[in-house]
């Protein structure tokens, strides 16, 4: 286009095409009381709402999906976004571009973000060891006076993982984040700093304190008035009231029918790790922000070349997969992507960026194990015009359903039906088979027990012995976990 027209006729041809957006997109926000359900905006988004909006309804179908919702940003602008099903199946409360999703582990690219914003002001290097700013950072091991600022950034810390985020029993007070660093010092590590990958929600709740001390602010004030606010992203926070917010989701259970959970996944002290809420057109802007490498509009919130840094190669993750500060990269039909994905109790989240294409991609759902990353997957495929390829269902879903209505002499005939005439249509993988587990965490000992019978009564004798082991070791860690026992009760060999 640059050389096609002189000015005059460019000049006119941008004003049609602006006039052509605006309709565009004015005709396509369906709004339900002033609040938006979709945005459907050129040729981009026309494209994807004739050929992604009906394979959405068909997977939100097929795997049983209390909500979803979907953005696409293509050249700096939100060319499409939809809101699928309900916030809460409890409620019917219809999902919109405006309901907040807690987005899990996305977290930690604002903290990564964060940390470049300091050592931009020269407050910190990213190879300053960590008690260097955090002096009562410490573990019981005496290398962990080695860890560097990027190997936490990098999972490469060797740091342990949290195993219980405590979300049933939340702090709420400012002290949690300060409290929860100063009581890990009974762990050690589980490899020598920089020697291997190993993923650590605990090393980004350090980077989290670390951030708050060194910028004199709690680590969420410091996200809201450095991050957040510069990107109009209003309805972002990393804060929750005790009560759940009117526009919220709720988080929903795989169990065996979509169900809510009475907890959320909500704790202070993990806030740098896991607490970010937002929506679609909040994370659009973060879209944006990033594929313009930290200028949105008039803010910008990084140097362009601090991305040299946080889009680095510093640790290898297999063939082709590599991940950066926080930032996880790889490529998909030849196309380096750049992106975090997220997932807690109740909630799963992805986000993707494609800078060579200006393209960003958020997908947001409020239930366990969602398939956000086939979703994302098959956006970029139409996008890129490659065809579309079926996935297996999990027969879990309609089996587990005929169980609820029909009971289990029923569930176990329509098992095997499908297991002897659509092999080829579903999967029998028990691996799609976690309800019991969650009914575990959650000590729901009725539905532990439910899906228990049913498992046991369609899954061969070596998914029982997972499932025992499993059980068996959860009631030594939590003795007084009664879906632990309801398990074991139902398994125990007659």
């Amino acid at each position: 286009m640059d050389n096609i027209f002189n000015k005059k006729l460019y000049f006119k041809f941008f004003l049609m095409l602006l006039f052509s957006l605006s309709l565009t997109s004015c005709n396509a926000q369906k709004k339900n009381g002033g609040v938006k359900k979709e945005i459907v905006v050129g040729e981009v988004g026309n494209k994807l709402e004739i050929e992604l909006t009906p394979h959405l309804k068909e997977v939100i179908k097929n795997y049983d999906l209390p909500g979803l919702t979907i953005g696409i940003v293509k050249n700096n602008q939100l060319v499409y976004a939809k809101a699928f099903g309900e916030q809460s199946v409890n409620n019917n409360k219809p999902m919109t571009l405006q309901s907040v999703f807690h987005m899990a582990s996305v977290s930690k690219l604002f903290v990564a973000t964060a940390i470049m914003q300091l050592r931009e002001q020269g407050k910190l290097r990213l190879d300053d060891p960590v008690v260097k700013h955090l002096p009562y950072f410490q573990l019981n091991d005496e290398r962990y006076k080695n860890i560097t600022i990027q190997q936490m950034l990098s999972h490469v810390s060797g740091m342990p993982d949290t195993d219980n985020y405590e979300w049933e029993k939340p702090r709420y007070d400012d002290k949690a984040l300060e409290d929860y660093v100063k009581g890990i010092t009974g762990l050690s590590l589980n490899s020598k700093p920089g020697e291997k990958y190993a993923y650590s929600n605990i090393a980004y709740e350090v980077l989290g304190d670390l951030i708050a001390k060194v910028s004199g602010m709690s680590f969420e004030d410091y996200q809201r008035t450095k991050i957040l606010e510069p990107l109009n992203m209003s309805n972002s926070t990393f804060l929750k009231d005790e009560n759940l917010p009117n526009n919220w989701a709720s988080p929903h259970m795989r169990f065996s029918y979509n169900k809510t959970w009475k907890t959320y996944p909500y704790n202070r002290k993990h806030a740098p790790s896991s607490t970010l809420h937002s929506n679609i057109l909040d994370m659009a802007n973060w879209a944006k922000v990033n594929l313009n490498k930290g200028i949105f509009q008039r803010n910008t919130i990084l140097q362009p070349q601090s991305y040299d840094l946080l889009w680095k190669h510093w640790t290898t993750r297999g063939e082709d997969r590599y991940l950066g500060l926080s930032w996880f990269i790889g490529e998909f039909e030849r196309k380096t992507l750049y992106s975090h994905s997220g997932g807690d109790l109740g909630f799963t989240t992805n986000f993707v960026i494609v800078p060579e294409d200006n393209l960003g991609v958020i997908v947001l759902c409020n239930v366990s194990d969602a398939p956000v990353s086939y979703i994302t997957g098959d956006i970029l495929k139409i996008l890129l015009n490659k065809e579309l390829t079926s996935r297996k269902i999990s027969a879990f879903i309609p089996v587990s359903k005929s169980y609820k209505k029909e009971g289990l002499e029923a569930a176990v005939e329509l098992w095997n039906e499908l297991l002897n005439t659509s092999a080829e249509q579903y999967n029998f993988d028990p691996n799609t088979f976690a309800a019991v587990f969650y009914a575990m965490f959650l000590d729901d000992a009725e539905e532990a027990k439910s899906l228990s019978i049913l498992a046991k009564a369609i899954f061969p004798e070596e998914v029982h012995n997972v499932v025992v082991s499993e059980a068996t070791n959860y009631q030594k860690a939590f003795p007084n976990n009664r879906a632990a026992k309801a398990i074991l009760e139902v398994f125990k060999k007659e």
